[in-house]
């Protein structure tokens, strides 16, 4: 492991020489100077500095100068200042400026080694931090959302468009769709996403307890509050809040959360400390709103100052093209994470789930090819396979009893003709008239579906229903 390395920089031989032979018996590699003259050396060396010790006042200039300087060359480089002549304004410009510590002399050999140490593990904690939020920016580029339907595709440039905005942002969808997931890819794409993203499930608290959890509280506020605690608004502080569940919080709190939106202030819980908020504010419900405005459930105001920018997800049932997309990329991620070999879905096990229902939308999905992929382990995922709940649904059961034929006859062609109409309508209104999902649906190519729904005259009209033309 290659060694950190310190300079000192201090026109007293005697501190540097003690320094040195501290630092380099501890296993740093150590590097000193005299003045800013020979420190100005590793301005533009390729060595890299973790770590300056510098004196305040130096024969040739000034300490904090040397440290600025030194750190545009050495951006991960942290520094302590010290000094004989210590002084507050010193102290506050040294740590204004991007000092770690401020120490004064004489010190404490002990006090001193223990803030090089602390000051190089920060060094490391920002380089983890670094490291995290790159695989996070990764891990949430819009290109890594799975999904090729032209449904999730408009949601993905929409939410391109308003990512680099501070605009709050209301998304929509059933359970399981995915509106965490579409929050997050908001946030790591934003110009915020070098600070948090503070999620917080409004259904899953207390009522009583929700206000604390956003605002945060003071001692003795309430029973219980032993200590002054930070609110989710205050963590989120630069970066984004996510209030999942919106739907479900208590009217009396939906008061103060608008007030927060309308001037961005808020008291914590206990206290008359009026406090700035700085977050931007991203929902989630799966409940309509405008619903529960109507019934008296939510809000009128804070629906509309939510609602600024709202993103639909649309469910599962509704994008079928995706089931595919999805089963394999869920596949290849458990068969890395779980170390299994699941080669993929038979063409009968991919024909019934294509076709079933999925009321859990993705998180169903994801949830049932995992447990495949632990239980069957490798190999090709058969019908049999399948939990019972997702065989049999990619067949209409047929009940021979629910047809009548009347005593005079019918005309068999013209029963076909009329069935074959219903199902192809159905399907395409099932689509919104997408030709190429509805031949989905029906297991026919394209372009026969589109000569059967010309030759019959199928088409749209102005109110939405379907026009047939015979």
């Amino acid at each position: 492991m290659q060694r950190q390395k310190i300079l000192i920089v201090d026109d007293d031989a005697t501190l540097r020489t003690a320094l040195f032979r501290l630092f380099d018996k501890k296993g740093y590699q150590v590097i000193t100077s005299s003045c800013i003259s020979e420190a100005e050396t590793y301005l533009q060396s390729s060595i890299n500095i973790d770590l300056s010790l510098i004196d305040l006042r130096l024969p040739d200039g000034d300490g904090i100068e040397l440290m600025t300087r030194l750190q545009k060359s050495h951006p991960n480089m942290q520094s302590i200042i010290f000094t004989g002549f210590g002084s507050i304004e010193a102290a506050v410009e040294a740590t204004q400026k991007g000092a770690y510590h401020f120490i004064t002399k004489p010190f404490n050999v002990d006090e001193v080694v223990s803030l090089v140490h602390k000051a190089l593990n920060h060094i490391q904690l920002e380089q983890e931090n670094k490291q995290l939020r790159t695989a996070l920016h990764q891990k949430y580029r819009f290109d890594n959302i799975v999904g090729q339907s032209s449904q999730i595709m408009e949601v993905l440039e929409l939410v391109e468009k308003v990512s680099d905005s501070d605009a709050t942002v209301l998304i929509t969808g059933e359970s399981g769709t995915g509106k965490e997931l579409i929050a997050k890819a908001i946030h790591y794409n934003s110009n915020r996403d070098s600070q948090n993203f503070v999620p917080i499930n409004c259904g899953a608290i207390p009522r009583e307890l929700l206000e604390s959890e956003l605002f945060g509280h003071v001692k003795g506020a309430f029973t219980g509050a032993l200590s002054n605690r930070m609110g989710r608004f205050e963590v989120a502080n630069k970066g984004t809040l996510f209030l999942d569940e919106i739907g479900d919080m208590d009217i009396s709190l939906q008061v103060k959360l608008l007030r927060v939106l309308q001037e961005k202030l808020y008291e914590p819980v206990g206290s008359t400390k009026t406090v700035e908020a700085d977050a931007r504010i991203i929902a989630a419900t799966n409940i309509n709103l405008e619903k529960a405005v109507k019934n008296g459930k939510f809000r009128e105001d804070l629906y509309y100052r939510l609602n600024v920018i709202p993103i639909h997800i649309p469910p599962l049932r509704e994008r079928q093209t995706d089931i595919p997309i999805l089963l394999n990329h869920f596949i290849e991620d458990f068969n890395q994470t779980r170390g299994r070999k699941i080669s993929g879905f038979s063409d009968e096990a991919m024909e019934l789930l294509f076709h079933y229902n999925w009321p859990g939308n993705i998180r169903e999905l994801e949830n049932l090819v995992e447990r495949l992929t632990i239980i069957k382990g490798s190999g090709e995922i058969q019908a049999s396979d399948l939990p019972v709940k997702y065989r049999g649904s990619s067949q209409t059961k047929f009940n021979p009893s629910s047809v009548d034929i009347p005593e005079s006859g019918m005309d068999f062609n013209s029963a076909v003709d009329r069935y074959e109409n219903a199902l192809i309508l159905k399907a395409l209104e099932k689509t919104g008239w997408n030709r190429n999902q509805a031949a989905i649906l029906l297991k026919l190519n394209r372009t026969t579906l589109v000569e059967k729904i010309k030759k019959k005259g199928l088409k749209p009209t102005d109110n939405g229903t379907t026009d047939l033309m015979l």
